[in-house]
C-alpha cells in the first residue's frame, strides 16, 4: 500500500503488519526478513516511519498499570497520548511533556524523545520514562532504563526505532488540580524583544512563540510569546467541542507570500496591549491544530515539510537573526512558525533538543524550496545547531553526521545488541545508517 508521513512527503510503497499481541509480534519477527519498521500513528513529518516493511503498534495499545501514588502509569507503546489524557485528567494526573499533537504513541513519543513547551524547565519526554520493554528480534525482550541496560535506554530514547520496537513502558505523570491554563500573551515588535521575553520569563513552566517568519526589516522577528500553568482550581473537564475537517487537498497556490504575509498580520494584531491574560482549557493550549481533522491537507497534494532547528544559547540571537533574515529573503515563511527556548541536553544519543533556541515551521513542497533548505542546513551547521530527525524529509548524510556527534556511539549500541539492519527506516538508509 502507499504510505507516508504526516507531511505527505515522500510517499513510499510498503507492506504494513499490525500485530494484535505479543506472540503476533514474534511471529512476524521471525518470519519477516530484516528491515522492518516501527510505526505508530505516522505524525512524524517525513520518513522515519517508512520502511518497505512497517509493523504498525495500532493494536498494541493497552493499559497496563497505573499506581495512583507515584502517578507511573504503565501501558504497551501504541497507546496515545490523548488516550492517556482522555483517562487521566479526570483523575487529576497529565502529561509530564507533551508534543503539538495529542495523537502520537508512547512508542512514538519515546523513539522521538519529543520536547514541549516546558523543555526549559521539564526535559524531554524521556527523562519522564522509568522504564520501557523492547523488543530486539523473536527471541529477546529487554527491559532497559538509565540503571538497567543504559545504554541500550539511551539509544532508544531519540534512536527513531532503529535499536528494536518499543512494546511498552512506564511512565511518570505529573497531578493537576485543573484541566485549565492560566495564560499571558505578550506581544514582542522584533526578534530581540522575542528573545528578552524569553529570559525574562525563564522561569514560567510553559512557553512558546508564534513568530512571524515573512515579515522583514525592523519588525523581523516579531512574535506572540505565550506562558501557562496550570489552573490551581477548576474542573478537570475534557473537550467535548466536535473537530472540524478538511475533506479535500487544498489548492497549493493558496499558500503564497501574500496570503501568509494576510495571515501572520491579522494574527499579530489580533493582541492589541503588551500582555494579555486568559484562562484556556489545555487542549487549545497545547494543541491548537488538533481541532482540525486531516489539517496537513492544506498544503496541497504535493505535501509538505516541517523544517526544525535548533541552536546553542551563545549563538542563539545572531544564527535567528540570519537565518530568518534568509528565509524572509525567499519569500516562503510560514504563518505556522513556533519559537521556543530549549533547557539543558540530556544523555540520549540522538535526542534533538541542546541548550539554546528552537524554530519550526512549514513549507509546502515545490521545485525551488529544497535549495533553500540545503543553504539553510549550512548556516545552521555553522552555528553549531541541528536539524530535528522527526521532522526530517531530506538532509543530507554529512548534515546528520555533522549535527549528532554521539552516531558512532549509537551505531555500536545497535552493533553490541545485534539490531543493525533488523530495524531500518527510509530515512536510516537515506542518512547512511543502514
Amino acid at each position: 500500500m502507499k504510505m507516508h508521513g504526516w507531511g505527505r512527503y515522500p510517499v513510499i510503497d510498503a507492506e504494513v503488519y499490525a500485530p494484535g499481541s505479543l506472540d503476533d509480534l514474534k511471529t512476524m519477527c521471525a518470519t519477516t526478513a530484516a528491515g522492518m519498521t516501527p510505526r505508530g500513528l505516522g505524525r512524524s513529518y517525513g520518513d522515519s516511519s517508512l520502511g518497505e516493511q512497517m509493523l504498525s503498534s495500532r493494536r498494541l495499545n493497552h493499559f497496563l498499570a497505573f499506581d495512583a501514588a507515584t502517578g507511573v502509569l504503565q501501558s504497551e507503546a501504541g497507546v496515545s497520548l490523548s488516550d492517556i489524557l482522555q483517562v487521566f485528567i479526570p483523575k487529576g494526573w497529565f502529561l509530564p511533556v507533551t508534543p503539538g499533537t495529542q495523537f502520537v504513541t508512547i512508542g512514538g513519543a519515546i523513539a522521538s524523545d519529543v520536547h514541549g513547551k516546558n523543555h526549559h524547565v521539564a526535559g524531554c519526554f524521556c527523562d519522564h520514562v522509568a522504564h520501557l520493554d523492547i523488543l530486539l528480534d523473536a527471541e529477546r525482550i529487554i527491559r532497559c532504563s538509565p540503571q538497567e541496560h543504559p545504554d541500550l535506554f539511551h539509544a532508544t530514547c531519540g534512536g527513531m526505532g532503529l535499536t528494536g520496537m518499543i512494546i511498552s513502558a512506564a511512565i511518570r505523570l505529573k497531578p493537576i488540580k485543573s484541566a485549565f491554563i492560566d495564560q499571558t500573551t505578550f506581544k514582542a515588535r522584533n526578534l530581540e524583544e522575542s528573545l528578552d521575553l524569553f529570559n525574562i520569563h525563564a522561569s514560567a513552566p510553559y512557553s512558546v512563540a508564534w513568530i512571524d517568519c515573512i515579515t522583514g526589516g525592523p519588525s523581523l522577528g516579531r512574535s506572540l510569546l505565550m506562558t501557562g500553568d496550570h489552573t490551581t482550581e477548576g474542573p478537570l473537564t475534557l473537550n467535548t467541542k466536535a473537530r472540524i475537517g478538511l475533506p479535500l487537498d487544498m489548492p497549493s497556490i493558496l499558500l503564497n507570500r501574500y496570503s501568509i504575509q494576510a495571515f501572520n498580520t491579522l494574527y499579530y494584531n489580533r493582541i492589541t496591549k503588551d500582555a494579555v491574560q486568559s484562562h484556556v482549557h489545555y487542549e487549545p493550549f497545547f494543541y491548537p491544530l488538533d481541532s482540525i481533522n486531516d489539517w496537513n491537507r492544506m498544503y496541497g497534494k504535493n505535501g509538505f515539510t516541517q523544517y526544525q532547528f535548533a541552536v546553542p544559547k551563545d549563538a542563539g540571537r545572531n544564527a535567528m537573526d540570519a537565518i530568518l533574515k534568509t528565509i524572509v529573503d525567499a519569500g516562503k515563511g510560514s504563518f505556522l512558525a513556533v519559537l521556543k527556548a530549549f533547557g539543558k541536553q540530556n544523555n540520549n544519543l540522538l535526542s534533538f533538543p541542546i541548550e539554546g533556541y528552537t524554530l519550526a515551521l512549514d513549507f509546502k513542497i515545490e521545485p525551488e524550496l529544497f535549495r533553500l533548505l540545503d543553504r539553510l542546513d549550512s548556516m545552521v551547521l555553522d552555528y553549531g545547531g541541528r536539524i530535528y530527525l522527526t521532522k526530517d524529509a531530506r538532509m543530507s548524510p554529512a548534515t546528520f553526521r555533522i549535527g549528532y556527534k554521539e552516531l558512532e556511539a549509537f551505531q555500536a549500541v545497535r552493533n553490541t545488541y545485534r539490531t543493525a539492519g533488523m530495524f531500518r527506516s527510509h530515512q536510516s538508509l537515506r542518512l547512511g545508517l543502514d
